[in-house]
């Protein structure tokens, strides 16, 4: 197995977070729900995986490249 480290393109606050760990995630399939500027942006699973660790909270802000999650491929 190899490990997958997704991070934001953006800067912003966690909205809602969509996944689970130990969830399986399809290529593109939304891992978590970013807010910037009054927009809704996803951040979307870059391969097919297993989630092993969602490293953000909702509520919380996130910078420009920052680690949220880490799925297992």
């Amino acid at each position: 197995m190899s490990e997958v480290k997704v991070v934001s393109e953006i800067a912003g606050s966690v909205w809602k977070i969509v996944t689970s760990p130990g969830d399986t995630v399809e290529e593109e399939q939304p891992l978590l729900i970013l807010e910037s500027m009054k927009m809704e942006i996803p951040v979307l699973a870059p391969e097919r995986g297993v989630v092993r660790e969602i490293r953000v909270a909702e509520g919380s802000a996130v910078a420009e490249g920052e680690l949220v999650a880490i799925l297992d491929t």
